[in-house]
């Protein structure tokens, strides 16, 4: 799993600024925005579908000559791009770019709604480009915009910013999150985050708007759920300002920031944490308690919402960028873990065991496959990246350059997070990408899940694509930043199957972990379809795991919580992992010797995420340029 934010428009705030009147009249003025304004884009959203394949395909009367539209066309990228920054200024922040450090994004209705009239207008500007003559790569980049930009006014009808807030993530995980991935080399760089904590109490008060106009709309969140993030926030909020995250630059100075600077930058970033950020932490758990939580939904399944059917397809569509149905995924689902099972089943008796009931138990109790401490657990996470690290090379015709370190999960974080997660490092090398371990009761936790776990948040999976997306030179920016979930983490569960591949998952304990792995992006097939299309209760999916797996307690506990956080989002792992192993077939097949694994991942990596369908046109496309290529 990649943890990566996204942020709305981007605000300016300066230190004087007083918000006090703000509160009382956010809601009132959202709410009638939200009523006028957005109609107007369900109803262009509602056409968009339907027309945008025409807008494609339908050339001017009068095609403005072919260099000229290919300026036209690398413009509209540009201006794209830069639009996201500048109203993304985390996302730029991350990106090592610092032009916006020094904001923070709005949260508000009003930005919502001008996001939402920036991309039709993109969207109708790049669907106005005749696309006859472009390079195919160009052809591409238009097809990915087109197809991103459409869904996200389709989406428009959903809401989502009316529950902007789950344990998964939110406004109280964002900054402390973000400070992490900074760098502090300047001064202007201490006062630029000074000036983002500044902000942050205005910040809370449009996200509590936002979720204030979701508890008319009767959108929020399971009440359960909330309860974790009532922890997550008040954990932050007890901290002394120096003990904060939100003081992390304060750990180590440059040696070229002078005392005097040093002092004041001290005072006024502790300033700023004491009196307004902890506090709008405090204030944001009172709004929780007394308001939010006590609004949150009893049912888990996004079915319980008002037109919840209809959001749950469109959440399928958009993580497997596919158009399955919540039942054919479900039985998908049956199938691979009929599957795994039967491969399990054959390691259990191996090993000595008649079933797979007795073998799952004795994992539980086997010491050997539990780690020490938390820094054990953190050592076979590392050790299993040497030799995969020199493997690499016959896989792969194209590696990265960017390094990649494991860390630990953020405390504030760990008792609701995954066993491990990958963040991406810095374009620039900056900051390497990190393969993060949930270090949280550590001797509860199992190493034979950790090989697997290892290939896909580190190599080949989530460092090696998104490093080598980012890294690429032929094109547009944008296409570098994309993460398809489908495809990317598609791309992450293939890279565990393709370490066995490669010769590894030599312990018979870890390859059945591989099988486990594999097992429980199967089972996301059958709880997440369950909860949120057959209105499954939670302890149904938890009883689940338990039938088909020895998957430690707090995996479980989290995971399940997740789906029912994030509905759709667990589908596009096997989804888009099988997509890939279905391409390699067919390129194996049709090209008999002449198939490289090698240039076949390289095709797959070398234009960055795609949506599933036009994966499949590029390899399709490679397949047919391999087979006029004569004898190889």
């Amino acid at each position: 799993m990649t943890r990566r934010a996204a942020f709305p428009a981007p605000v300016h705030y300066t230190r004087q600024e007083d918000d006090s009147s703000s509160r009382d009249s956010l809601s009132q003025g959202y709410g009638l925005l939200k009523r006028t304004f957005l109609p107007v884009l369900f109803f262009l959203s509602a056409l968009l579908p339907a027309s945008a394949p025409l807008l494609r395909s339908q050339a001017p009367s009068a095609a403005a000559p072919l260099a000229d539209r290919r300026q036209d066309l690398q413009s509209a990228f540009d201006d794209y791009w830069q639009d996201t920054l500048e109203h993304s200024p985390e996302f730029a922040s991350e990106l090592g770019d610092k032009r916006y450090n020094d904001r923070i994004s709005d949260y508000s209705v009003t930005a919502v709604n001008q996001k939402l009239a920036r991309h039709l207008a993109f969207l109708l500007r790049v669907a106005a480009i005749d696309p006859t003559g472009l390079t195919p790569e160009e052809k591409l980049s238009r097809e990915v915009l087109l197809e991103q930009l459409t869904e996200e006014q389709e989406a428009a009808q959903f809401n989502e910013w009316e529950m902007p807030v789950t344990q998964m993530g939110g406004i109280q995980t964002v900054y402390p999150q973000l400070v992490a991935e900074l760098t502090f080399k300047t001064v202007k760089d201490y006062d630029d985050w000074i000036a983002r904590l500044h902000a942050i109490p205005r910040a809370f008060d449009q996200v509590t708007a936002d979720m204030t106009i979701g508890i008319d709309d009767h959108r929020v969140p399971p009440k359960y759920l909330l309860a974790k993030v009532l922890d997550q926030v008040n954990q932050l909020a007890q901290q002394k300002a120096e003990d904060s995250p939100f003081a992390l630059p304060l750990k180590e100075f440059p040696a070229s920031i002078p005392a005097d600077e040093r002092d004041r930058i001290r005072t006024e970033m502790l300033s700023a944490i004491g009196k307004q950020v902890l506090p709008a932490y405090a204030h944001f758990a009172r709004f929780l308690q007394a308001a939010y939580i006590p609004a949150g939904r009893q049912q888990p399944g996004i079915w319980a919402l008002p037109g919840g059917e209809k959001y749950y397809q469109y959440c399928i569509r958009h993580y497997t960028t596919t158009n399955l149905s919540a039942g054919e995924i479900h039985q998908i689902g049956e199938e691979e873990v009929k599957r795994d099972e039967a491969a399990m089943l054959t390691i259990a008796r191996k090993l000595g065991f008649a079933d797979l009931q007795s073998f799952r138990a004795s994992l539980k109790t086997n010491p050997k496959l539990h780690p020490a401490s938390a820094d054990a657990l953190l050592a076979a996470y590392r050790g299993y990246l040497v030799p995969m690290q020199a493997k690499l090379p016959q896989l792969f015709g194209r590696l990265p350059k960017a390094p990649l370190e494991v860390a630990p999960v953020p405390a504030y974080l760990e008792q609701t997070a995954a066993p491990a997660y990958y963040e991406p490092g810095a374009p620039d090398g900056s900051r390497p990408g990190r393969l993060r371990v949930n270090t949280y009761r550590a001797s509860s936790r199992n190493l034979y899940a950790v090989e697997a776990v290892t290939y896909h948040e580190g190599l080949p999976g989530h460092h090696l694509q998104i490093s080598i997306a980012q890294e690429l030179d032929h094109v547009p920016a944008f296409r570098k930043h994309e993460h398809f979930t489908a495809y990317t983490e598609g791309w992450g569960l293939y890279a565990e199957q393709l370490g066995k591949m490669a010769g590894f998952y030599q312990d018979p304990y870890s390859d059945y972990g591989r099988l486990e792995a594999d097992l429980w992006r199967a089972i996301r097939l059958v709880v997440d379809t369950g909860v949120h299309h057959d209105h499954w209760t939670r302890q149904q999916m938890v009883d689940y795991f338990h039938q088909h797996s020895a998957i430690d307690e707090p995996s479980i506990q989290t995971e399940v919580d997740r789906y029912i956080a994030w509905p759709g989002q667990a589908l596009a792992y096997k989804i888009g992992e099988l997509k890939i192993v279905e391409l390699r077939n067919q390129a194996q097949q049709e090209l008999g010797d002449k198939f490289d694994l090698r240039a076949f991942h390289d095709q797959v990596l070398d234009a960055g995420a795609l949506p599933l369908n036009l994966l499949a046109s590029r390899i399709d496309a490679w397949i047919a340029s391999q087979k006029s290529a004569g004898p190889s």
